[in-house]
């Protein structure tokens, strides 16, 4: 049966510039795509892999490419086959499930059987140029008990340590961005220990870590920009210890559970990250959020405004959403 498909993009403020290894963000700019049948209405949101050239506007472009066979009428199986793994598949793969759900009369957790609960969530702290800024930005931070920190090549002990010393109380994950080399990650490694780091993700680029296979590191290595999708896992799988599922990764909610199954089928923790993006892009990766170890959805919050039924955060937990915004 017909669809109806809509498309547009949004630009949403955040509270102030967002920095990781090489790149800078004052607004997060995404794809919203609509798909509606029999009076039911999908939506879903996505913001790109920014590493791989995704824009929104390369996004809008995927998606209205494909626009006339969503008309015709498909399935989320269908569209893994139309589209590559990315962020404009992502979003038409989550308006797929949303309008499934409101047509069927039920939730994604009765959709998926998935059983949801409140989630602790970290707190990204953006990278600065000095550890004294860090360490600011980490004491402002009283309300969030894990953060995330984000480091590149320039003094990372020496961020690490005196966040550690302004947030003692903390539990502390690190992101590098793909912005180490493995001798920097050596000398590195032994102080991330000592500072009780709980995890420490991407430290090379994702072209550059076979350095990886067979190190033996002191705290658990997680892959984000080297495991995309299931078809990436078996060589992450031999060189991290947690694999990093984003729904603009995966290509939607379809893949990413295809994706939480095989690597824990592999014996590897699960993480699940964002690209950004307000709480539509945020609530299927919520869903995913219930099969992790460590959950990054924490987008909504580094924005100034966001959708007024988005969801729930309270002192660093994310509480969950209703039908209302997604799902």
């Amino acid at each position: 049966m017909s669809m109806k498909y809509s498309a547009h993009l949004e630009e949403w403020e955040m509270q102030q510039p967002f920095r990781i290894t090489g790149s800078e963000w004052t607004h997060s700019r995404g794809l919203v795509v609509q798909i509606a049948q029999d009076g039911y209405l999908g939506r879903g949101e996505a913001q790109g892999v920014f590493y791989l050239g995704e824009t929104a506007e390369s996004l809008f472009e995927q998606a209205e490419s494909v626009a006339s066979e969503i008309e015709k009428g498909i399935d989320r199986e269908a569209l893994q086959r139309l589209l590559p793994p990315g962020g404009a598949r992502n979003a038409i793969d989550c308006a797929l499930w949303d309008l499934e759900c409101k047509q069927a009369g039920k939730t994604i957790w009765e959709m998926t059987g998935i059983e949801p609960a409140p989630v602790r969530t970290v707190l990204t702290i953006g990278l600065e140029s000095s550890p004294e800024a860090m360490a600011e930005k980490a004491a402002a931070a009283t309300h969030a008990p894990l953060l995330k920190i984000k480091l590149d090549g320039d003094r990372p002990y020496e961020k690490l340590a005196a966040i550690r010393a302004a947030r003692p109380d903390a539990e502390l994950v690190v992101d590098a961005n793909q912005g180490w080399t493995p001798e920097l990650l050596v000398d590195v490694l032994p102080g991330c220990a000592e500072l009780n780091l709980a995890m420490l993700e991407q430290p090379l680029p994702r072209d550059g870590d076979e350095f990886l296979e067979g190190f033996e590191s002191p705290i658990v290595l997680c892959a984000d920009e080297s495991c995309l999708h299931t078809g990436e896992l078996d060589v992450a799988a031999r060189r991290y210890g947690m694999i990093n599922i984003k729904l603009d990764k995966t290509g939607g909610l379809t893949e990413a559970l295809k994706l939480a199954r095989a690597a824990r089928a592999a014996g590897r923790q699960l993480m699940v990250g964002n690209m950004m993006g307000t709480s539509l892009g945020m609530a299927p990766s919520f869903v995913i959020a219930q099969l992790c170890d460590f959950v990054d959805i924490d987008g909504p919050l580094l924005l100034k405004h966001d959708h007024p039924n988005g969801l729930a955060y309270r002192d660093g937990v994310a509480e969950g959403f209703n039908s209302d915004l997604w799902g």
